[in-house]
Parts: structure tokens; C-alpha cells; sequence
């Protein structure tokens, strides 16, 4: 009788450890065939979770439990109350802000970690001091500075559908189309987004790509591998004006990202910004994404974009008004 029960305990514990071995093993990062993890993928990093910390937290590094969902609650009600509220007519010359809600993808969670900021570094969680030409493109950035644009030169490249806001380098929570693919074979990665579909092919160690004499919108990038993490290293950013900067940044930023796959379903995102025209230190954030299992939308931003046609249109009324004396 005992040792009846005796093998039935033992097997009681076999069936547990064996139960604890799968379930880790259902979370440990996928890898490749060629052995480094695997992260290829849709991913989706929208967040409520704020770039820098709000003042009035003060040194509060992370958000309680209750904090959280009461964030995430309040973000879902928004949601709510936007799209059962009455239709507004706007007025020429007015602020128009966002004609259709429904068109906003902001997200309803925190970020994984319960941080009060997506920067990380420095650790109250807000960007460095910025330097007097930083603050000039920080404030110049975009066309809405500019009353009547009068040239598509006045308009900033995001208004031109070049560069996306949130697409980066580096990539940041934004409105909507906060999502990315990534690609990957041994010698290189590819990084896609959704938002205005840059497209990103990144050589892997020392094979060489374009001339560092060659400035590109989205730089000029190599990987590496440190252990189970991979690293990017961006230089060499477009000689752009004030109106096409991101969030103010120069033409020598050095951008460091670096992807870590967590599990089946969670990519980490870590970027660090260096650039002493801008800011006074560096500063790094990081943002959880999570996989998506729908394929990245189409973005149609030329075939769609009425905005810059207004605008010009704009300016060439006004311009025959003040040729026929005011008429």
C-alpha cells in the first residue's frame, strides 16, 4: 500500500515538473534555423505610456497596479465618448484638429513594466536640456508654423508623405499605424513600417553597404549581435532643415537600437539618442512591442493626401486676390 502511494506521488510530481518545463519552453524567444533569435514578425508598439514622465510624478519611476488600469480605463472611455459624440462643422482658418477619431490608433495599455515613461535614461524619465539650435528646429519642425505655405518647400517631409512621425528612426508610440515588420536572413535585417512604409535593409557585421559620404533619411545603419540581442548602430542622417527633424534632432545624431525577443510575443525595444547639437546628454527609452498577427495596412499617404493640394491652393487664391488689388 505504500509504495502504492508512494508511485503515485512521484508521478504527481513527474506531471508537474514536466508541466512547468513546457510552459517555459512556450515562452523562450523562438530562434532561426541558422541559430540567433528569430525576430521576424509583425509588431505593434502603441502604448498610453508617455515619452517623457509627467512633471507631476515627480521621481514616481513606475505606476502602481491601480494607477495603471485607471489609465487604461480612462483611455478606453475616451475612445468611447469620441465616437458617440455629436459631429462638429469646422471653420476656414480655425483649428480643424483631427476630423475622424475613428481613423486614431493610440492604444489603451501601459507599457509592459508599468513605467511612468518610455525614457528610461535619464532617470527622471525626461529628455536633457536642449541646445539653443535644438530648440529652433524643435519648435520649426512641421508646417503648421507656416500661415500659408506658398511653396511645397514650406512643407515639412512628413507633410509630403517622405518621412512618417513615428516611424524614426527611432520608432516612437504616435496616433495610428504603429506598427513594423521585420525581416531577416543571416547577412541582414530589414525593418518595414507601417507608417508612410519606410523600408530599412541593414547589413549584418562587417559587409559593407553605402558610403558613410551618403546621408539618408533614415541614416546610415549596421547590426551586430551582442549574446541574444541585436544591435544597430545609425549614422549619417539627412542634412535636413527645420521642418523635417526628428523632434529636433540634428543631422549627427548617433542612434543605438537594440531588439530583444522576450518571448512568443513580446519584442524589446531599446534605443539610445546621442547627439550634442540637440541634447545636452544622451537619452535612452525603451517600448514593449507585441506581435501582431494581421499584416502591416496599406499606407496611402500620397494618394490620399488632399491637405498639401488645400494648402497650395490656398496660396495661389490668395496670391490672384492681391494681383486683382484685394478682389
Amino acid at each position: 500500500m505504500m509504495a502504492r502511494i508512494d508511485s503515485r506521488i512521484l508521478l504527481f510530481v513527474l506531471t508537474l515538473s514536466l508541466l512547468a518545463v513546457t510552459s517555459v519552453s512556450a515562452q523562450e524567444a523562438p530562434q532561426t534555423s541558422w541559430g540567433t533569435p528569430d525576430l521576424q514578425g509583425v509588431w505593434d508598439f502603441r502604448s498610453i505610456t508617455p515619452l517623457q514622465r509627467p512633471e507631476d510624478r515627480g521621481e514616481q519611476e513606475f505606476l502602481s497596479e491601480e494607477e495603471a488600469a485607471n489609465l487604461e480605463q480612462a483611455a478606453v472611455d475616451r475612445i468611447e465618448e469620441l465616437a458617440n459624440k455629436e459631429a462638429e462643422r469646422t471653420e476656414a482658418g480655425g483649428s480643424i484638429g483631427a476630423y475622424n477619431d475613428f481613423w486614431m490608433d493610440r492604444g489603451t495599455n501601459t507599457d509592459d513594466t508599468r513605467r511612468t515613461s518610455l525614457i528610461t535614461d535619464p532617470a527622471n524619465g525626461r529628455l536633457p536640456s536642449t541646445t539653443e539650435a535644438g530648440e529652433v528646429r524643435r519648435t520649426q519642425v512641421g508646417s503648421f508654423n507656416v500661415e500659408i505655405p506658398t511653396s511645397y518647400t514650406d512643407l515639412s517631409n512628413a507633410d509630403r508623405c517622405i518621412i512618417g512621425f513615428n516611424a524614426g528612426p527611432p520608432m516612437t508610440p504616435g496616433a495610428y499605424n504603429n506598427n513594423m515588420q521585420f525581416f531577416q536572413t543571416p547577412e541582414y535585417v530589414a525593418i518595414v513600417t507601417e507608417m508612410v512604409h519606410t523600408a530599412r535593409i541593414i547589413p549584418i557585421g562587417d559587409k559593407a553597404g553605402s558610403s558613410n559620404a551618403i546621408r539618408q533619411w533614415s541614416g546610415n545603419s549596421r547590426a551586430h549581435w551582442e549574446d541574444e540581442t541585436l544591435v544597430i548602430e545609425t549614422i549619417n542622417f539627412q542634412d535636413q532643415d527645420v521642418y523635417d527633424t526628428w523632434r529636433g534632432s540634428s543631422k549627427d545624431m548617433k542612434l543605438v537600437e537594440r531588439f530583444t525577443r522576450v518571448d512568443t510575443d513580446t519584442l524589446s525595444y531599446e534605443f539610445t539618442v546621442d547627439d550634442v547639437a540637440t541634447w545636452t546628454s544622451p537619452w535612452t527609452a525603451q517600448v514593449s512591442m507585441k506581435r501582431n498577427d494581421l499584416p502591416l495596412f496599406e499606407y496611402a499617404c500620397h494618394e490620399g493626401n488632399y491637405s498639401m493640394d488645400a494648402m497650395l491652393s490656398g496660396a495661389r487664391s490668395e496670391e490672384r486676390k492681391a494681383s486683382q488689388g484685394g478682389q
